[in-house]
């Protein structure tokens, strides 16, 4: 029975060791999985964007087409003439073209 108590008993830092690299283990497997989800949530982000972009680009591009249509010149003349309208087409040797009238420098006076 004395052959047991006097064996050496173990230090606790086989025991500490053990339980740092374990709380070191489950740290780093947290933060890969936090890090792994962050990085998924970033590529939905991005790819929402670029959905965004596509839809903001197919919308110019239908805005655009609306415009060309509205500013057709036989579109227009045909609208004109459903609304009765008054307004008449008149030659082109009556256009005038109007040069822009110059640029005036407006200055700041100053009390010198």
């Amino acid at each position: 029975m004395n052959h047991r108590r006097n064996e050496s008993r173990s230090s606790a830092f086989p025991i500490f060791a053990l339980l740092l690299c374990a709380a070191i283990c489950s740290a780093g497997g947290v933060l890969h999985v936090y890090y792994k989800n962050r990085q998924i949530s970033v590529a939905r982000e991005t790819e929402a964007v670029h959905t965004r972009i596509e839809q903001n680009r197919f919308d110019i591009r239908t805005t655009e087409m609306h415009m060309e249509q509205l500013l057709n010149r036989f579109v227009i003349r045909k609208q004109l003439e459903d609304n009765r309208s008054t307004m008449r087409p008149i030659a082109a040797t009556v256009v005038e073209e109007i040069e822009p009238a110059p640029q005036i420098k407006r200055t700041v006076a100053s009390a010198d």
